[in-house]
């Protein structure tokens, strides 16, 4: 798809790199993230309305510290400084950047000069979350003070001729209040940007251009069931119709009866659908295996090749789609990132692969934003909303080795647990809830015996981009009730724990 309008996110390794990007398009603005090592001419070659330095854990007088091109701040392009991005522009353009004598931790009233463009409708106050032990202390030759705090003395500020801004705090992050306010106010008090990134738009464009990606040529699509993927083949259904097939591959390490629901919504559908039985292929596989990136990357190989035959099966199929979606790929290390964890889809593939090309028409999008193009498309609420599910299936919750003993195991205190959520009312409310099965045993007594077996771990949380996550607060009676049944009726399992561990510093998966 075409983007008229972009806001480029140069990334200095900030934790909250993919959030920028996302506030960026709550303004109906497209944005992407790139490395700093990003060249000036390719980034020329974007033409993007405005950019945005992330924060970023290094101080900028370090020898080793990331540092763009100085000449971006000749092109003419807005730019607006987050944390590192402040003290690196302040830096860069003669400024003085030093160590804090009192270090800012947390949520932090700054006072603001509301006539700037960038504050455009705020009160002369604003609690902002503060993360940093470097501050600026002389501001370069052209800017002026825009905000401060009782310890920072520079806490925001501007140079409005050249359009550019820096701010010490970080708006992206829910702790800041009225943070997306002030990125809408980058966005289009400063970029002049007019707001032309819309679901609706990206559905039909992209539909347009697959038809003219593909032609004629036949697809195949990576099917798990979930929204990612079921979206990916919606659209493709769209745009070539009979010329794409469906690949379900049942690899044994999905959730209680999950392969017969997937079938039953697909398989009386009008699209080709193929269910391949590949559960003793891939369980094979995965004996004795335990580093779950070396899981990710063998259950990848072992889908593609799966594909292979099934596409040789069906003749000619020059493309192989699948639901990859953007925090896939920041998150498999994409750029100067670091590999969070790779995911079988993007880290995960084998070097080589027996297609023309691989298409990925949600590559761009965050998981709300795949939601809205599956309602444009038509498809039902129930599977839209559907839990996320990973693509390696169980055999990231399962710690440490597998067998089908455990994956039954699993599969059955999973059912119970996402069962009773149910039951109370509560599967609206939280946005993923799953068990993982540790690697953990421990002593336990049932009927006068000493048992000795598995501690099950339940995770559930909140969120609206599933780029941070806050763990729910399950009541306890109803946690009582979950752990009671899957303890009595589970075999093997034991001990019942809770994760009430946040994102960050965790990840919403385990493994």
């Amino acid at each position: 798809m075409k983007n008229e309008e972009l806001i480029l996110i140069i990334d200095f390794y900030g934790q909250y790199n993919q959030l920028i990007a996302r506030r960026v398009r709550e303004c109906n603005v497209y944005s992407e993230i790139v490395p700093f090592t990003t060249s000036i001419d390719k980034i020329k070659e974007k033409n993007p309305k405005g950019i945005i330095f992330t924060g970023g854990p290094a101080s900028v007088y370090q020898e080793n510290a990331p540092k763009c091109d100085p000449e971006i701040f000749n092109l003419g392009i807005p730019i607006l400084g987050i944390c590192y991005g402040m003290q690196l522009m302040t830096y860069t353009l003669g400024g003085t950047v030093n160590r804090a004598d009192k270090r800012e931790y947390g949520t932090i009233s700054v006072k603001l000069n509301n006539t700037s463009k960038l504050f455009k409708g705020f009160e002369n106050e604003n609690d902002c979350l503060m993360s940093h032990t470097d501050f600026v202390e002389v501001l370069p030759n052209g800017f002026e003070n825009i905000g401060y705090t009782t310890n920072c003395p520079n806490a925001a500020m501007q140079n409005v001729e050249k359009k550019l801004y820096g701010i010490q705090f970080h708006p992206e992050v829910n702790h800041t209040k009225n943070g997306t306010e002030i990125i809408r106010n980058f966005v289009y008090n400063i970029c002049e940007c007019q707001g032309t990134w819309k679901m609706s738009s990206f559905a039909k464009e992209t539909v347009v251009s697959l038809k003219e990606k593909i032609g004629d040529g036949k697809a195949l699509c990576a099917l798990s069931g979930g929204v990612d993927s079921s979206v990916a083949a919606s659209l493709l259904s769209k745009a070539i119709g009979k010329n794409l097939t469906c690949i379900f591959v049942d690899h044994g390490l999905l959730r209680k009866n999950e392969a017969d629901e997937v079938e039953s919504v697909f398989g009386n559908s009008d699209v080709n659908f193929v269910r391949v039985d590949a559960r003793k292929r891939f369980l094979g596989k995965l004996v004795g295996i335990t580093d779950p990136e070396q899981k990710r990357k063998i259950i990848g190989e072992e889908f593609i090749r799966v594909f292979e035959e099934e596409a040789k099966k069906i003749g000619t199929v020059d493309y192989l789609v699948q639901g990859t979606i953007y925090p896939d790929v920041i998150e498999s290390g994409v750029g100067a990132g670091a590999t969070i964890k790779s995911h079988h889809n993007v880290g995960g593939l084998p070097d080589y692969v027996d297609f023309k090309e691989i298409v990925e028409p949600l590559r761009d999008l965050f998981k709300d934003e795949v939601r809205q193009v599956g309602l444009e498309m038509g498809l039902p609420e129930y599977l839209v909303y559907r839990q996320p599910f990973p693509g390696p299936g169980l055999a990231i919750r399962i710690i440490g080795d597998i067998t089908e003993e455990k994956v039954s195991i699993l599969q059955d205190a999973d059912f119970i647990f996402r069962d009773e959520i149910s039951k109370a009312g509560l599967d609206k409310s939280i946005n993923q809830y799953f068990a993982v099965l540790t690697n953990l045993k421990s002593v336990g007594v049932m009927g006068d015996e000493r048992t000795y077996d598995y501690t099950l771990a339940l995770r559930a949380v909140e969120t609206t981009d599933f780029m941070t996550a806050s763990f729910s607060k399950i009541p306890y009676d109803i946690l009582e009730i979950i752990s009671s049944k899957i303890v009595n009726e589970v075999k093997h399992i034991n001990r019942v724990v809770y994760d009430i561990t946040n994102k960050p510093p965790a990840t919403i998966e385990w493994e």
